[in-house]
């Protein structure tokens, strides 16, 4: 045994003690979720005891802690028993990776785990993975790697697989792309993830918000100008259609743009040509569109605000981005990717979701979808800060309105029997995708019990509507 390993004995032993615990497990797993190291400490039959799988690919594909009761059978002295265990897990995420967990349970009769002993557990983690940083046995051993995503145009819905295909499809191909969805749906970084896994991946992407240039503005910025072509034009200056000549061209807001300007870019889709202002010789550009609204372009049509012609030009191929509260399925991944990101950039731990906080910001309805999910994580970021734990307080208003907090405790035993219900059918459905006919099947109740329990703790899951419609 080396230095670094007795060590990691003896934290565990003081750990367990100190948190009254019959049991700590440090668990490493490689790619495949299979555990390639495992350090098991503590006192009685329970050693000898397998730690729960189930948990461990729980808390693996949810990246967050988990504090649950599980059944347990032994036998002691030649007679079969059963009870209940208070399990109490943390990823194991070291240098961007989740390579493994930390278990402790103890028998529900002992006393159930609880925030403050996920609080604790967090902090004594701290010297755990210095140690296996740093040890060079722990490191041959392996661990599980994460893909880092070059955006979060990605998720588990199958709506959102399909658009992923429909991505993949349409990359190498130079044809319009018209991108509709609520704001803050993420039409910007779909457009990016065209260009950047496409054959134009190497010239320039640029991207025009319609609605944040005035509207005398708009078309140099656009068309570009040559020297005299008007008061001020004191040089010729080539414009961002024509910067983003070979690259892709991005017009984000697009039924913003003015009637006369909508025009000349049907012209422009037309003939492959521009004029820059003052200039008569035309320019050949080489640019793919991809254009985008949070309006319903239909209407705007019909009201005469925007051309008919162009829209035909514009949608030949369409993504419709669903809100973010028809693909509550990829929340988890959200939530974990903007955790790594923004721990990352502001240079600090990476940090976890209280069960409680996790709950309230699965159970939100995020109007202003993928954008306020970022603005939440960096907020609570900040809040934390030096704690790993983002608890429930940490949260803004509008998700925790009735300002939860870890430190309110229940010694009530229905009110504490009903949050368990709610926390543990929330934690299901996340970990079987929302599928409720999978998730009764999986714990071990029928549909109608499932579906009577979600109505008496008021657990909604929203009905999906299609998301990609090639035209």
């Amino acid at each position: 045994m080396s230095s670094e390993h007795s060590f990691l004995v003896r934290l565990m032993d003081l750990i367990v003690e100190e948190m009254s615990s019959s049991r700590m497990a440090v668990v490493l797993v490689d790619d495949a979720e299979q555990i390639i190291f495992q350090e098991v400490r503590g006192n009685g039959y329970l050693c000898k005891e397998n730690i729960s799988r189930d948990v461990i690919r729980k808390v693996l594909g949810m990246k967050q802690p988990v504090i649950t009761q599980i059944p347990q059978d032994f036998v002691q002295k030649g007679d079969f028993k059963n009870s209940q265990r208070s399990v109490i897990c943390l990823p194991l995420i070291m240098d961007e990776r989740p390579s493994g967990i930390l278990y402790m349970d103890r028998e529900a009769t002992s006393g159930v785990f609880t925030q403050e002993d996920l609080e604790l557990l967090v902090i004594l983690s701290n010297p755990i993975r210095w140690i296996l940083k740093k040890s060079q046995e722990f490191q041959n051993a392996g661990v599980r790697k994460i893909r880092t995503p070059e955006s979060f145009v990605e998720g588990k819905s199958d709506v959102f697989q399909r658009i992923l295909t429909l991505i993949d499809r349409v990359k190498d191909r130079d044809v319009p792309v018209f991108i509709c969805g609520e704001s803050g749906t993420g039409k910007e970084l779909v457009a990016r993830t065209i260009h950047t896994s496409g054959a134009r991946k190497k010239g320039k992407f640029i991207a025009v918000n319609c609605g944040a240039i005035p509207e005398h503005l708009l078309e140099s910025e656009l068309f570009g100008y040559v020297r005299g072509a008007f008061t001020g034009a004191v040089r010729t200056k080539p414009g961002l259609i024509e910067e983003a000549n070979g690259g892709t061209f991005f017009l984000d807001e697009i039924c913003d743009l003015p009637l006369n300007l909508q025009a000349k870019l049907l012209r422009l889709l037309q003939e492959k040509e521009i004029r820059r202002i003052g200039e008569n010789t035309p320019l050949s550009v080489n640019s793919r569109f991809i254009s985008a609204t949070n309006k319903n372009i239909e209407r705007e049509i019909e009201l005469g605000n925007f051309r008919e012609d162009l829209y035909y030009r514009l949608k030949i191929i369409t993504f419709e981005l669903p809100p973010l509260r028809e693909r509550k399925e990829d929340l988890h991944f959200l939530l974990n990717y903007f955790l790594e990101k923004y721990s990352f950039e502001m240079k600090c731990e990476q940090a976890y979701f209280s069960p409680r906080a996790l709950e309230l910001l699965i159970d939100y309805s995020w109007p202003g979808n993928v954008r306020e999910l970022q603005n939440e994580i960096q907020r609570c970021l900040v809040f934390a800060g030096d704690s790993r734990l983002i608890k429930e307080e940490y949260l803004s208003s509008r998700i925790n309105p009735q300002a939860v907090s870890s430190s309110c405790s229940s010694y009530d035993f229905f009110q504490a029997r009903a949050e368990f219900e709610k926390r543990f059918l929330h934690q299901a459905l996340a970990r079987w995708n929302f599928n409720r006919a999978r998730t009764a099947e999986e714990v071990g109740l029928s549909r109608q019990g499932l579906f009577k329990l979600m109505k008496k703790h008021k657990i909604h899951v929203i009905k999906r509507s299609s998301s990609v419609s090639p035209e």
